[in-house]
């Protein structure tokens, strides 16, 4: 199954319903296309480098806390949420972002600070449905080292339980719609 490399931060802001947009422009090993979305449903690969509070907003400090005392133990991964792309769009347009920010935890400085870098490539906002599953611990691999957005694991987690109701998401699927087009 394919995951995405995500903050750990994120991955639980996703995994208790605070998130359902993941703004990306890729990692470093990515300059060349940008961010692709490549699985309409894929496992969520919490990661804990570069996080930091100034990157979030303050009300979710708590999340990064929790984060740095409760990695998983050395070589191993635990994975305990997938999620399914609901929509994607290109945003090129810093306002549209701000319409945005109560879709996501990151702060206004990160969200600036990720527009102005490959500021020729738009930012791509993925609305999400997440679902939690029962956590499976998978060895970390070489291949998944690396500034690179995505990772093949070799799991296959159960459906698992949505995060919002079908209202919930709903609701908030017509908002981000009615911002990004």
């Amino acid at each position: 199954m394919k995951a995405l490399k995500e903050w750990a931060t994120v991955v639980k802001a996703l995994e208790n319903g605070n998130q359902t947009v993941l703004l990306r422009k890729g990692g470093i090993l990515e300059t060349a296309s940008g961010f692709r979305v490549e699985a309409a449903k894929f496992a969520l690969f919490p990661t804990y480098e570069h996080q930091d509070n100034a990157s979030l907003k303050s009300q979710y400090y708590g999340y990064l806390a929790d984060a740095r005392e409760n990695q998983p133990r050395e070589g191993y991964n635990t994975v305990t949420s997938i999620a399914e792309v609901v929509e994607e769009r290109d945003i090129s347009s810093i306002e549209k972002l701000e319409q945005l920010s109560h879709f996501h935890i990151w702060s206004d400085f990160y969200i600036v600070e990720r527009m102005n870098w490959m500021p020729s490539k738009p930012m791509k906002a993925v609305f999400l449905r997440t679902y939690r599953i029962s956590p499976t611990e998978i060895p970390v691999l070489p291949d998944y080292h690396g500034c690179k957005s995505w990772i093949e694991l070799n799991v296959n987690p159960e459906a698992g339980k949505a995060v919002l109701t079908d209202a919930e998401l709903e609701s908030q699927l017509e908002e981000f719609r009615s911002i990004v087009n």
